[in-house]
């Protein structure tokens, strides 16, 4: 990486390769050129013996990036690398959209396809770096196996993420994913702590679910804060509020530093409902599911 990488006048391009330092290294992502019709960086993946070339139009992302090839590969194996950047290719042409950027969005899916056939990674819980300085009640929770290790014969969940969101250094994204037991929604989240050690390391990760059984009539709704004050409690309140059932979302922050207040209530709670509704939770015509007071309406859409 050059000691003065060079500038960017696409906001949203510098915007997302901030969030993506952040959350998986400084120089996951590094700009080496930047000119009126092309921005050339190398793209480092986490966890992964490679990295790539990768083109980025001045108008990105209402144009997609291109992987160009492997720009190095410590893999011993004969077109290994090769077969990462095609993997690469059809992440993007799955995950792009016109105007929404993909990093995120490609990095995980492909790290677990290139992942596909490695061991599972380790994971380790850190000490948590931030407490709520207000004096807020605390929600209580028997979510106690979330660190259990995957179990190998339950299908890898499909997890809709939100797009993420950066304030003073720290991270926010979320994710959600169908359930219909308690008990699957407990191993959902087990097999993300145990397979996804960048969620795994994080300073949160805020959990709600709502499980809604027809043929039983058994309703289960519960949250875990992990260790973000009051956080689980309003995340399970967005969640009653948009009516939305047999679903668990997963709030992810790692902490920037600086303490936000109460600010982080208010993003915690915008990730998850984009997740929401990415992954078409919400009821058509609800909409937004604005966060009202008891008795106020949902309309509109977002």
């Amino acid at each position: 990486m050059p000691p003065n990488p060079p500038q960017l006048t696409n906001s949203s391009l510098a915007d997302e390769i901030e969030a993506i330092n952040s959350i998986y290294g400084d120089e996951t992502l590094s700009v080496t050129s930047s000119g009126e019709t092309s921005i050339h960086a190398i793209l480092k993946f986490p966890e992964q013996p490679f990295s790539f070339t990768v083109t980025f139009t001045p108008d990105y992302p209402n144009s997609p990036l291109q992987i160009n090839g492997t720009q190095s590969s410590c893999s011993s194996s004969k077109g290994e690398g090769t077969a990462a950047a095609q993997i690469l290719r059809d992440v993007i042409a799955r995950v792009w959209s016109p105007g929404q950027v993909c990093l995120f969005d490609v990095i995980e899916e492909a790290g677990s396809l290139l992942d596909h056939n490695g061991e599972a990674e380790t994971t380790h819980r850190p000490d948590d770096k931030e407490r709520s300085a207000d004096p807020v009640e605390t929600e209580e929770t028997d979510n106690n196996n979330v660190t259990a290790a995957a179990d190998s014969s339950i299908p890898p969940p499909n997890w809709t993420l939100s797009e993420p969101v950066t304030e003073k250094k720290s991270i926010f994204v979320a994710r959600c994913t169908p359930v219909s037991s308690k008990e699957e929604a407990s191993s959902f989240l087990s097999h993300l702590l145990a397979t996804n050690k960048k969620v795994a390391s994080a300073t949160h990760n805020i959990t709600a679910w709502r499980i809604q059984t027809a043929e039983t009539g058994i309703t289960v709704q519960d949250c875990d804060d992990d260790g973000e004050t009051a956080a689980g409690g309003r995340l399970l309140h967005l969640m009653q509020l948009m009516d939305v059932w047999n679903v668990v979302v997963v709030v992810t922050r790692w902490y920037g530093g600086t303490k936000l207040g109460p600010d982080r209530f208010r993003i915690i709670n915008s990730v998850a409902r984009d997740a929401l509704v990415r992954g078409g939770f919400m009821k058509t015509e609800e909409g937004k599911a604005h966060e009202k007071e008891k008795g106020g309406k949902k309309k509109g859409k977002r």
